[in-house]
C-alpha cells in the first residue's frame, strides 16, 4: 500500500472530511460508556466497601458477557454500509433489522443463563463472602438489561452504516445523564442500595433501546423496509458475527493472559499493569473511533463498486492511524508526571509504572496503524480473516508472554510482549490489505 501513488489533495481532504464527521462523535459515544460504570461505581461507593467490592465483580461479568457480543455492531455496520454503497436503503435498514432481532434472541438467552447461575459466577470471579450478596444481586438486575444493550449494540452498527454516529451520541449522552440521576434517586432518595443502582441502569438501557428502535423504526417505514423478524436474514447475520466472535474471544484471551502474568509478579507490578491497562484502554478509544470511521466508509465504497475509492480511504485512515498513535505517545511522555499521581501516591507502582508506560507510549503508532486497518477489513466483511489473524497473534503472544515471570524483566517485558502481540497484528492485517484480496464489491460479500 506504501508503493501505491499518492491521492490527489481533493481526494484526501474529501476522505478527511468523512473520517472526522464519523469519527468524532463515535469517540464521544465510545467514552460514554465506560461512564456507566463509573457512575455506578461512586454512588454505590459511598454505601461501602463490600458494596462496591460487589459491584466490581458484578459490573466485570456483566462486561465480559456484552462485550463477547460487540460483533453485532461490527458485522452490522459493514452489511447496512455495502447496501447504502450500492443505494438500496430499504434493504440496508433491513439488514439492520435482522441484526437488531439477532440481538434480542441473544440477549433473552444470556438473561436465562445468567440468573440462576450468578451466584456460580460470582464465586468462581472470587467474590468474598460479605461481598457475594451484593454481587448476585447487581447481577441478577443488571442482567435483565442484557437484551437492552445488545440490542443497543446492533442499532449502533445500523446507524453507523448509514453514515450516522451523531446519533449514537446523543443517546450515549443521554442514557449517561438518565443513569447517573437514577442511581442517585434509586439509591439514596428511595433506599434502595446497591438493586437502586442496578435498576436505574436496566432502566437507562432500556432507554436507550427504546430510542434506537424509534429511530430505525421511523427509517424503516420511510423506506418501506419490513420489521418482521426474518429467519433466513437473522441466521445470515449470526454466520457473519460467528468470524468476529472468535476474534473477540482471541483478544480477550491476551488481555486475560496480560493481566494473569502481571498478578503471579506481585501486588505491586499487578497494580502498575492495572493503571497502564486502563490508560491503554483509554487511548483505544481514540483510535477505534477512526476504526468505526472505516468500517462505514469502507463498507459504503465497496457497495457502491468503488474499489478504487475503498483503496483510497484505506490509505488515507492509516495515515491518520499513524499520526494519532504518534500523538497519543508523546500526550503519555510529556503529560505522565501529571497523571500518574493521580492513579497512585505509591513509590514503587510508581517505579514500576514509568518504563511500561513508556513501551506503550512507543508502540501507540503501531496500535493506530493496527486500529486502522481492522476497521478495513470488518468494513470489508473479511471476518474469517480477521479471526485466524487474531488466533495466529494469540499463539505467538501468549508463550511469550507466561515465560516472562520466568526469564524476568517485570511489567516492562511483559508489556513489550504486548508490544509484540500488537506488531504481529500489524503485519498480518498488513499482508491482507497489501494483497488486495479483502476488496470485494457489491452489495453482499
Amino acid at each position: 500500500m506504501t508503493q501505491a501513488p499518492a491521492a490527489p489533495r481533493t481526494s484526501r481532504r474529501r476522505h478527511d472530511r468523512e473520517i472526522i464527521t464519523l469519527a468524532v462523535p463515535a469517540f464521544g459515544a465510545l467514552v460514554a460508556e465506560p461512564l456507566f460504570v463509573m457512575v455506578d461505581s461512586a454512588i454505590v461507593g459511598h454505601l461501602g466497601t463490600p458494596q462496591l467490592a460487589g459491584l466490581g465483580v458484578a459490573a466485570a461479568l456483566l462486561m465480559t458477557a456484552v462485550s463477547v457480543f460487540v460483533f453485532l455492531a461490527y458485522a452490522t455496520t459493514a452489511a447496512v454500509a455495502r447496501r447504502v454503497g450500492a443505494g438500496d436503503l430499504s434493504a440496508a435498514i433491513r439488514q439492520g433489522m435482522d441484526g437488531i432481532w439477532l440481538a434480542l434472541l441473544l440477549g433473552v438467552a444470556v438473561v436465562a443463563v445468567t440468573m440462576p447461575t450468578a451466584p456460580w459466577l460470582v464465586d468462581i470471579f472470587g467474590a468474598s463472602d460479605t461481598a457475594a450478596p451484593y454481587a448476585i444481586t447487581y447481577l441478577r438486575i443488571s442482567s435483565l438489561g442484557i437484551p437492552a444493550m445488545l440490542i443497543v449494540m446492533a442499532a449502533t452498527g445500523v446507524l453507523r452504516g448509514l453514515q450516522n454516529t451523531r446519533t449514537p451520541l446523543y443517546v450515549a449522552i443521554g442514557g449517561f445523564t438518565a443513569n447517573a440521576a437514577l442511581n442517585a434517586g434509586l439509591v439514596y432518595g428511595l433506599g434502595l442500595g446497591i438493586a437502586g443502582s442496578a435498576w436505574g441502569t436496566v432502566i437507562a438501557q432500556c432507554g436507550m433501546a427504546a430510542a434506537y428502535l424509534v429511530v430505525v423504526v421511523r427509517g424503516a417505514r420511510r423506506h418501506g423496509a419490513s420489521l418482521r423478524p426474518d429467519a433466513v436474514g437473522i441466521r445470515a447475520s449470526a454466520q457473519a458475527g460467528v468470524p468476529l466472535l472468535v476474534r473477540t474471544l482471541s483478544l480477550r484471551a491476551v488481555l486475560m493472559i496480560a493481566t494473569a502474568v502481571a498478578a503471579r509478579m506481585g501486588d505491586t507490578d499487578i497494580a502498575a499493569h492495572q493503571i497502564i491497562l486502563a490508560l491503554w484502554s483509554l487511548m483505544a478509544f481514540a483510535l477505534d473511533a477512526i476504526a468505526i470511521a472505516g468500517q462505514a466508509i469502507i463498507g459504503r465504497y465497496l457497495g457502491a463498486d468503488d474499489a478504487e475509492g475503498a483503496r483510497d480511504a484505506c490509505r488515507r485512515m492509516v495515515q491518520w492511524g499513524i499520526v494519532s498513535g504518534i500523538v497519543l505517545g508523546a500526550l503519555i511522555v510529556i503529560a505522565r508526571p501529571l497523571f500518574i499521581p493521580l492513579f497512585t501516591a505509591d513509590p514503587a507502582v510508581q517505579d514500576t509504572l514509568l518504563p511500561a508506560l513508556l513501551v506503550v507510549a512507543l508502540s501507540q503508532p503501531v496500535a493506530g496503524v493496527v486500529f486502522v486497518l481492522d476497521g478495513v477489513l470488518m468494513g470489508a466483511g473479511d471476518g474469517r480473516y480477521l479471526a485466524g489473524a487474531m488466533l495466529v497473534t494469540l499463539v505467538v503472544f501468549a508463550p511469550v508472554a507466561l515465560l516472562v515471570p520466568t526469564l524476568g524483566g517485570g511489567l516492562t517485558a511483559l508489556w513489550w510482549a504486548m508490544a509484540l502481540m500488537m506488531t504481529v497484528r500489524m503485519a498480518t492485517l498488513w499482508l491482507r490489505t497489501r494483497s488486495g484480496r479483502w476488496i470485494v464489491t457489491g452489495a453482499t460479500r
